[in-house]
Protein backbone atom coordinates (compact mmCIF):
# COMPACT_ATOMS: atom_id res chain seq x y z
CA UNK A 1 0.00 0.00 0.00
CA UNK A 2 1.05 3.47 -0.78
CA UNK A 3 2.28 6.26 1.49
CA UNK A 4 -0.93 8.15 0.54
CA UNK A 5 -3.84 5.77 -0.01
CA UNK A 6 -2.68 4.50 4.03
CA UNK A 7 -2.71 8.84 4.53
CA UNK A 8 -6.34 9.02 2.80
CA UNK A 9 -7.40 5.90 4.38
CA UNK A 10 -6.76 7.24 7.48
CA UNK A 11 -7.79 10.51 6.99
CA UNK A 12 -11.36 8.58 5.58
CA UNK A 13 -11.29 6.71 8.93
CA UNK A 14 -11.20 9.71 11.24
CA UNK A 15 -13.49 11.51 9.19
CA UNK A 16 -16.35 8.76 9.52
CA UNK A 17 -15.76 8.63 13.24
CA UNK A 18 -16.03 12.17 13.78
CA UNK A 19 -19.54 12.35 11.76
CA UNK A 20 -20.40 9.36 13.79
CA UNK A 21 -19.41 10.71 17.53
CA UNK A 22 -21.50 12.07 20.06
CA UNK A 23 -19.89 15.43 19.29
CA UNK A 24 -21.32 16.45 16.40
CA UNK A 25 -24.38 16.12 18.54
CA UNK A 26 -23.31 18.20 21.25
CA UNK A 27 -21.78 20.56 18.63
CA UNK A 28 -25.61 21.03 16.98
CA UNK A 29 -27.40 21.28 20.30
CA UNK A 30 -25.07 23.88 21.31
CA UNK A 31 -25.51 25.44 18.18
CA UNK A 32 -29.08 25.45 18.74
CA UNK A 33 -29.23 26.71 21.99
CA UNK A 34 -27.00 29.93 20.80
CA UNK A 35 -29.42 30.64 18.16
CA UNK A 36 -32.07 30.43 20.38
CA UNK A 37 -30.36 32.54 23.10
CA UNK A 38 -29.15 35.37 20.59
CA UNK A 39 -32.92 35.28 19.26
CA UNK A 40 -34.43 36.07 22.39
CA UNK A 41 -31.56 39.14 22.98
CA UNK A 42 -33.32 41.10 19.78
CA UNK A 43 -29.47 41.31 18.56
CA UNK A 44 -29.27 42.97 14.99
CA UNK A 45 -27.09 41.73 12.01
CA UNK A 46 -23.90 43.41 10.92
CA UNK A 47 -25.80 44.50 7.51
CA UNK A 48 -28.40 46.06 9.38
CA UNK A 49 -26.53 47.65 12.12
CA UNK A 50 -23.94 49.40 8.64
CA UNK A 51 -27.22 50.62 6.91
CA UNK A 52 -28.19 52.45 9.64
CA UNK A 53 -24.84 53.47 10.76
CA UNK A 54 -24.94 55.21 7.07
CA UNK A 55 -28.00 56.73 7.56
CA UNK A 56 -27.20 58.16 11.09
CA UNK A 57 -24.01 59.51 9.03
CA UNK A 58 -26.24 61.19 6.34
CA UNK A 59 -28.70 62.49 8.99
CA UNK A 60 -25.99 64.30 10.83
CA UNK A 61 -24.74 65.93 7.47
CA UNK A 62 -27.74 66.81 6.54
CA UNK A 63 -28.26 68.42 10.07
CA UNK A 64 -25.28 70.53 9.78
CA UNK A 65 -25.81 71.65 6.43
CA UNK A 66 -29.41 72.82 7.88
CA UNK A 67 -27.68 74.35 10.72
CA UNK A 68 -25.00 76.80 8.82
CA UNK A 69 -28.14 77.52 6.53
CA UNK A 70 -30.31 79.09 9.57
CA UNK A 71 -27.50 80.56 11.50
CA UNK A 72 -26.76 82.49 7.77
CA UNK A 73 -30.34 83.49 7.62
CA UNK A 74 -30.07 84.82 11.48
CA UNK A 75 -27.02 86.54 10.90
CA UNK A 76 -28.50 88.41 7.85
CA UNK A 77 -31.73 89.00 9.38
CA UNK A 78 -29.64 90.34 12.05
CA UNK A 79 -30.77 88.13 14.59
CA UNK A 80 -28.20 87.39 17.76
CA UNK A 81 -26.96 83.88 17.95
CA UNK A 82 -28.18 81.66 20.43
CA UNK A 83 -26.11 79.01 22.61
CA UNK A 84 -24.33 76.24 20.69
CA UNK A 85 -24.84 78.11 17.47
CA UNK A 86 -22.64 77.52 14.88
CA UNK A 87 -20.08 79.79 13.69
CA UNK A 88 -20.17 80.49 9.77
CA UNK A 89 -17.66 83.70 9.79
CA UNK A 90 -14.29 80.71 10.03
CA UNK A 91 -13.83 82.52 13.29
CA UNK A 92 -13.32 81.03 16.87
Amino acid sequence: MKPTDLFNDLQNKVSEALRNSPARDIEKNVRSMMTQGFARLDLVTREEFDVQSQVLARTRARLEELEERVAELERRAGIPPGPGAVDTTGGA
